[in-house]
């Protein structure tokens, strides 16, 4: 008997959209290294050339990881510009601290997508609305950005890759771990280690933030 090929199925659907939430799952889970071509077909259920067709490499995933992490960023519509900018802050770090994976991806590529624009256009609006000349809120967009993104990268940086533990729990560990700092031969560590470790907190972000921000409501008057 002559043996019956079967007529190949239909191509299976995909997305971008799609393709974007099993990368940020794999991110999640293990870090940018997880989030591989081939390891995204796989959780699609396609071959990685069908990846490729929406993206032409590993490098335009990442953008499209980096706005997706970005694009539920908001600040008010109304109101002040500092409690505004504050909001924005905020939103940004909440963002990071959920997908910690994606810290490494900020701070090495472009961040030049539209959600990225978007923001970066946002806050020069709020700055210029504080009183500081074109030049200055150029200024101190950056300085903002810096601190956002360099206060998460050394949040996420005490855990390994994928979700972070609950921030009490990681207080809590930062503490034990500086107990054992010798307070003979540290003593100033030793006496600080109730305030350091909760720098990987809500509590030492809004404080630095509030530091800047008071620095740039100064430089407006």
């Amino acid at each position: 008997m002559a043996e019956t090929r079967r007529k190949p199925g239909p191509r299976r659907a995909l997305t971008e959209r799609e393709i974007v939430d099993a990368a940020l799952a794999l991110l999640d889970a293990g870090g940018a290294e997880a989030a591989s071509i081939r390891r995204i077909a796989a959780a699609v259920g396609v071959a990685p050339n069908a990846v490729y067709t929406y993206f032409p490499d590993k490098a335009a995933v990442e953008r499209a990881l980096v706005e997706r992490i970005l694009e539920d960023v908001q600040a008010p519509a109304e109101g002040d510009w500092r409690p505004a900018v504050e909001a924005l802050a905020i939103g940004l770090r909440s963002r990071l601290v959920a997908h910690p994976g994606a810290v490494p991806l900020m701070l090495g590529g472009p961040m030049d997508g539209p959600h990225a624009l978007r923001l970066g256009e946002l806050l020069l609006d709020l700055l210029a609305a504080s009183g500081l000349d074109a030049a200055s809120a150029a200024r101190a967009s950056y300085t903002l950005m810096v601190y956002v993104l360099g206060a998460a990268a050394l949040e996420v940086a005490d855990g390994p890759p994928g979700p972070l533990p609950p921030e009490a729990e990681r207080i809590a560990a930062r503490h034990a771990a500086l107990g054992e700092v010798p307070a003979q031969a540290f003593p100033r560590t030793a006496a600080a280690t109730g305030v350091m470790a909760t720098w990987v907190g809500t509590e030492q972000f809004l404080w630095g933030l509030r530091r800047v921000l008071d620095g740039l409501e100064a430089a407006a008057k």
